[in-house]
């Protein structure tokens, strides 16, 4: 299972949202590179990496930083927030990501997004599940649907989706657990689908545990920043895992 630290942006700073909401927002770190590159020290080879200023103006905002720490990092990066136009999408595979996740571009135009999965292909394109009490949630998490997360995901699926995040929204940022059922869920009816689990982390053992369920990999973001877990634990993790 990839470990795959989270390093959200706002005005090209570090931050960490709870449960989405943009007023309860604290900053870790206004230099993400330096974040990135500690990262990469410990033994991690991933990065999600989010553009919370772009996923509120439905544009691309923090491609800069993209560029920085995919220019001085060898980071496997996956982007999201705010690609909402094929400029987005070539803004951020210029910049040196290697997969782009999709989420509200993925409710609100489907053909754009299946046209992205059919130009670029499975392997570059990640489908963003964000859902909160199984409903699809878009928009910087601001938006609710009536969508169910599992009918959501199985059309993707049986677009040629190889790769999907899932954020149980009511988890994200609370250091309570991730969504387990959730993830069970979704492996017993899409066996085939990479699942990246997402929210609620709050130490090894939520890990551990993830690890056992032989999801794909796992986001963590606040468990880190609050000391949680520390790098030195994901990196004896990792090389136990090898």
């Amino acid at each position: 299972m990839h470990i795959i630290p989270a390093i959200d942006l706002i005005e090209g700073k570090a931050v960490r949202l709870t449960q989405g909401d943009y007023s309860r927002k604290k900053e870790y770190n206004a230099r993400p590179l330096e974040v990135a590159q500690q990262f990469e020290d410990a033994g991690l080879t991933r990065l999600h990496l989010v553009d919370l200023d772009g996923a509120k103006q439905k544009r691309v905002v923090n491609w800069k930083v993209l560029e920085l720490i995919a220019g001085k990092t060898r980071l496997h990066i996956d982007f999201g927030g705010g690609v909402q136009s094929d400029e987005d999408l070539r803004i951020v595979f210029d910049s040196g990501a290697r997969q782009v996740t999709g989420g509200s571009i993925a409710v609100k135009n489907p053909d754009l997004f299946e046209s992205w999965l059919k130009q670029f292909g499975p392997e570059a394109i990640i489908l963003g599940a964000d859902a909160r009490n199984e409903k699809i949630a878009v928009g910087g998490w601001e938006e609710a649907t009536e969508m169910w997360v599992y009918d959501f995901v199985e059309k993707y699926v049986e677009k040629g989706i190889k790769y999907a995040i899932s954020t149980d929204v009511a988890k994200d940022g609370l250091l309570q657990g991730p969504s387990f059922d959730l993830y069970r869920e979704l492996q017993d009816r899409f066996p085939d689908l990479a699942i990246i689990a997402s929210g609620g982390v709050s130490g090894m053992g939520d890990i551990e545990k993830l690890a056992e369920m032989k999801l794909f990999g796992v986001i963590v973001g606040k468990a880190i920043y609050e000391g949680r877990i520390s790098l030195n634990q994901l990196t004896a993790f990792i090389e136990q895992m090898k």
